[in-house]
Parts: structure tokens; sequence; C-alpha cells
């Protein structure tokens, strides 16, 4: 079992979540990267093709396509199939909007390599009040 580690960002929406990682560096397309109504990463070859981002913590290293981007997720959420949390390293206009209309827990401006410490499946709490990533395991 994996040591409890403590990793801290800038809160940016507030709330408490947990959930499995759903992590990557490659980010998912917007436009059909998501089949919204299972959740499943459809986008062919993404390192997450196949899982859900059901409840998930999803940590993104940002977005790609337009700020169509967050209609996707946003439309995902409303099937029940959205995230529990998000975390970027970096807010971008296309995250910053997902973040905005899934208003879940958020936390960015993050200082440490999460790729290198999170792997896809760690269980994490999102504090997005005090903009902490607590890997439980």
């Amino acid at each position: 079992m994996r040591a409890r580690k403590i990793i801290t960002g800038r809160g940016a929406l507030g709330g408490i979540a947990e959930g499995p990682a759903m992590i990557s560096r490659q980010t998912i397309t917007g436009w059909g990267g998501v089949d919204i109504f299972t959740g499943k990463v459809v986008e062919t070859g993404h390192p997450l093709e196949g899982m859900s981002i059901k409840d998930s913590v999803l940590i993104l290293d940002g977005s790609k396509g337009s700020n169509g981007w967050s209609v996707f997720f946003h439309a995902a959420k409303e099937a029940g199939c959205g995230p529990a949390a998000l975390v970027f390293p970096r807010l971008d206009s296309r995250t910053a909007v997902t973040a905005a209309v899934l208003n879940v827990p958020l936390v960015t401006d993050i200082a440490e390599d999460l790729f290198a410490l999170i792997r896809v499946g760690d269980r994490l709490r999102i504090d997005g009040d005090r903009g902490i990533i607590e890997i439980l395991g």
C-alpha cells in the first residue's frame, strides 16, 4: 500500500470530493473524446481509452480544441457520468470554463509534477477550499 501524500496548490472551486484518479499528460479531445452517456474515454489511442471519468478525480495537463471543450464534460455530468473533482496543474481558458460549468471541487496552480506522483486508479481526496490533493492509496 502506498503512503499517504499531501500535494498543495490553489483551491479554485470549493468543496471536498473523493474518487479514483483519472490522470494523463495527454488531454482528452472535447468534441467526441468522451461518451457522454457512459463517461468512457472513446478517443482512439488515448492512454485512458475505455476508462470512465464518472465519479473520478480528472487530472489533465490542459485541454484540447475550442471553448466548446466544456460542453462535452458538462453533458457527461448532466447524464450522471461526470467527474467528482478536477485538478489542472495550470488553468487555461477551456479548463477554467469547464470547471465553472461542472461546479465541482478544483485545485490548480500546482508546483509539483502530479504525473510523476499520481497513478491512474489512486484514491484521492480533493479539497477545493484549501487547495489540497491527498493521495489516500
